[in-house]
């Protein structure tokens, strides 16, 4: 069921969630002060309720409001790369509620560019707890009718188009020693790096889409560096076999990425073969996704 914005507030206030378009993917919302609602969106998704959220803000200045404390990386950060696709791991405030972080001392905020959603956030009067709008552990959202066709007509929808990056944020851990890196996403690793000064370690917190089966189709997956060869080794064994390779262009690559798996695993083929992407800049992200998506695949339900 598709909503406009104004109704889309209206059952966000009174406890209810909706599907929203980000920049990465459309996430599945409810207001993130309000524990009951958070439950809805866990038990809609199917998603173990150990798993923290991301709250999304309208803005920068709303962070104190989240986080106890905000050092000079997240500043930066900040001020570099929101609205857009980064999430910062920080210190949670008290009274955050623990649906929200699973439990865990930290919380994950970042700020998302679609302008529907953040006039949204702001109508709402704070921030909106949103992982991604499908089943856990499936192929994430792009577009409304991604998300109708996953979570089915009982779940209001805000149609804002298709994703213009199509993958995740960037988490980066912000909590610990030294500044980590939790999931590879919309914003580049070494854009990060340049603004920081510094490398990221590779972090060990958990945090949203770092299981090792994740994104999975319901086709087996094949994560290939050389597909077309093993597309055709395949075929000689007498199975159906789909191709997605890998584009030269690794933002186009990864603002396409789930919905050719989508189109793909609707062909009812054995098996899908994927590209390795070049391992930089979105194309990390891309092959993070893939990776994880061969670990799942052929095992969803």
């Amino acid at each position: 069921m598709r909503v406009a914005a104004d109704e889309a507030a209206r059952i966000l206030r009174a406890g209810g969630i909706v599907a929203v378009p980000t920049e990465t993917v459309y996430g599945l919302a409810a207001v993130a002060s309000d524990p009951v609602a958070v439950r809805r969106v866990f038990a809609t998704k199917g998603r173990p309720v150990d798993h923290p959220l991301i709250v999304h803000l309208a803005d920068a200045g709303e962070l104190p409001r989240w986080a106890a404390a905000v050092p000079p990386a997240a500043a930066a950060l900040a001020a570099a790369f929101w609205p857009g696709p980064l999430t910062l791991v920080l210190p949670r405030r008290a009274g955050v509620p623990d649906e929200v972080t699973g439990g865990l001392d930290t919380v994950g905020l970042r700020v998302p560019s679609h302008p529907l959603t953040r006039a949204l956030i702001a109508e709402t009067g704070g921030g909106l707890a949103a992982p991604s709008a499908n089943r856990f552990g499936r192929v994430s959202p792009t577009t409304a009718a991604h998300v109708e066709a996953e979570l089915g007509a009982a779940v209001p929808v805000l149609d804002g188009g298709a994703c213009a990056v199509g993958v995740e944020s960037t988490i980066v851990d912000l909590a610990g020693d030294a500044p980590a890196l939790l999931r590879p996403g919309g914003v580049p690793v070494e854009a990060i790096e340049a603004v920081l000064g510094r490398a990221l370690v590779a972090g060990e917190r958990r945090a949203p889409g770092v299981l090792p089966a994740h994104y999975a189709p319901r086709t087996a997956l094949l994560l290939s560096e050389a597909p077309e060869a093993d597309a055709a080794a395949a075929r000689a064994r007498g199975l159906r076999v789909a191709v997605l390779p890998a584009a030269p262009d690794a933002a186009a690559h990864a603002r396409g990425l789930y919905a050719a798996l989508r189109a793909l695993d609707a062909e009812g083929v054995d098996l899908l073969v994927a590209g390795v992407a070049v391992e930089a800049g979105l194309g990390r992200a891309v092959n993070d996704r893939l990776r994880r998506a061969a670990r799942g695949a052929g095992s969803a339900s």
